[in-house]
């Protein structure tokens, strides 16, 4: 790209429309009681509802219904007293009915708003993102496209189709348009995913594993000119798999929009496709209209009237919102603000809470989340969450630690011990035989036969040299195999020799 990002926000003005799917964690499908489990053999989760197969009547999954009103309710959106499912038509190869169960005129959730604040140039500021709606629908199979160089269809020698997810409990999130956001457009955009992202983790109601496609990003992205009310044609990048990969599509697509808008061309209003590598996107499809879908109401499927009292009920159990949160602990902890979002870019936030609930010091629990453990699942190439350790276990070392029981050495080797499935840390403690040696008497034996060994620098200690002190410390550590307390060894190996 020619044109740098300045030349953009310097003639143009952004604006954003942001559509968010989350696949809810529920046990069994929308419409069905098909399992939900991730990484099932292909087709194994699937009966004659999810299959479209003729005469297979849905029945509308109550927790869904549940989880969402629940993300409308933290979302500060009114919950309708009435809405209903309609049948979205269109073809794809990996949506068996040739039409999805979606709901369109009347959604169950409506008109609501999250607040992001981001770092810009006068500090801190907070920006409105508002939402239009909250509705379900079912989420789609998954299509393999096989031998090509993309993985997508173009080039591809065959597909394969996996009818797992077809039917799995999905919510859009829509906002209205967002204007006024500037240069920082990009950076609203990733903020509010993230945001929304925490709110729906702290929910329950979701994973959002954005890498296993369980929370996806549509990002909408059009231009006009400052000044103008006119809005410009939007394209549509689907389907965005993380965080800094929203912030990288919204600012391509705003350099791309620009770069078309100078040269006297239009936009065409299509869906794209991002690509990781480079940045950029790539065209995918003309963008239908609502209309091209022809919507009716799903015959099959009774209208959705939740109670008022259950409503209440549910607003009752929200947790504290996360930026709320996330102040309130980083005032209990005294952490850094460098630290503090060194947590949040990690999203250890969540375990390294568990742990200090667990009774760890805050400072010990977040360098252990973030230091060692983080150190293991990097050189592993997985999440730290897929690591046989716990926040208990992480509490119980910090405790150990704590006691004199282990050093931050031997501590370490626990760690690594509870992560190979050795047992629990006091376990992999004993079987390893990593307790600290703390017995006065055996120390000072090591010490007698480091000074035995050493004499002449023994003789600088007492003479007055406190340094040289660290060959006879060293020759004790490795003597007891690094188990004994160092500062304890300092303190009677001075005492011994008159220092």
């Amino acid at each position: 790209m020619s044109l740098s990002y300045e030349d953009v926000i310097a003639k143009y003005e952004p604006v954003l429309g942001l559509e968010v799917h989350v696949e809810l964690n529920t046990n069994s499908k929308m419409f069905c009681g098909c399992a939900t489990v991730f990484g099932a053999e292909p087709n194994t989760q699937t009966c004659p509802v999810c299959l479209g197969m003729p005469g297979a009547l849905p029945v509308v999954n109550e927790k869904a219904i549940e989880s969402s009103i629940l993300i409308g309710l933290a979302l500060h959106c009114s919950i309708a007293p009435f809405s209903r499912f309609s049948r979205k038509n269109y073809f794809y190869p990996d949506m068996p009915k040739n039409y999805q169960i979606s709901q369109y005129d009347e959604p169950i959730c409506i008109n609501g708003y999250l607040d992001v604040e981001i770092d810009t140039d006068e500090g801190v500021k907070t920006f409105r993102v508002e939402i239009e709606r909250v509705h379900m629908e079912e989420d789609t199979g998954k299509s393999l496209h096989m031998g090509g160089a993309t993985g997508r269809i173009h080039g591809a020698d065959y597909s394969l189709l996996d009818f797992n997810r077809a039917g799995i409990p999905l919510v859009e999130i829509v906002t209205k348009i967002v204007p006024g956001t500037g240069k920082y457009a990009p950076e609203v955009a990733k903020a509010y995913v993230a945001e929304l992202r925490d709110i729906l983790r702290s929910l329950g109601v979701s994973d959002v594993r954005m890498e296993q496609g369980s929370l996806r990003c549509d990002a909408n992205v059009s231009l006009r000119l400052i000044g103008e009310t006119t809005l410009g044609t939007r394209s549509e990048t689907k389907n965005v798999n993380s965080l800094r990969s929203v912030e990288r599509a919204v600012r391509g697509e705003m350099i791309r929009h620009a770069e078309l808008l100078n040269a006297g061309k239009k936009v065409v209003q299509e869906t794209r496709h991002f690509q990781e590598e480079s940045g950029l996107t790539r065209s995918g499809r003309s963008k239908e209209q609502a209309e091209d879908y022809r919507y009716f109401p799903e015959p099959d499927l009774v209208p959705v009237e939740p109670d008022a009292a259950w409503i209440e009920k549910l607003r009752a159990t929200l947790p504290e919102e996360p930026t709320r949160r996330r102040k309130r602990l980083q005032a209990e902890w005294s952490v850094p603000d460098k630290e503090m979002a060194a947590m949040i870019n990690a999203e250890v936030l969540d375990i390294v809470e568990a742990t200090v609930k667990l009774g760890a010091d805050p400072t010990r629990a977040r360098g252990w989340w973030l230091g060692e453990i983080s150190r293991i699942a990097n050189e592993k190439e997985v999440s730290i969450f897929d690591l046989a350790i716990s926040p208990k276990d992480v509490a119980d070392i910090v405790a150990l630690v704590a006691a004199g029981e282990l050093t931050d050495k031997l501590a370490r080797q626990v760690v690594e011990g509870v992560i190979s499935s050795e047992g629990t840390p006091a376990q992999v403690m004993e079987s390893r035989g990593l307790k600290v040696v703390s017995d006065d008497s055996a120390l000072m034996a090591a010490i007698e036969k480091a000074i035995v060994a050493q004499p002449d620098t023994a003789e600088k200690v007492r003479n007055g040299n406190i340094p040289a002190a660290g060959a006879l410390i060293g020759a004790v550590m490795k003597e007891t195999k690094g188990q004994a307390d160092a500062a304890r060894v300092r303190e009677l190996l001075l005492g011994h020799l008159g220092q």
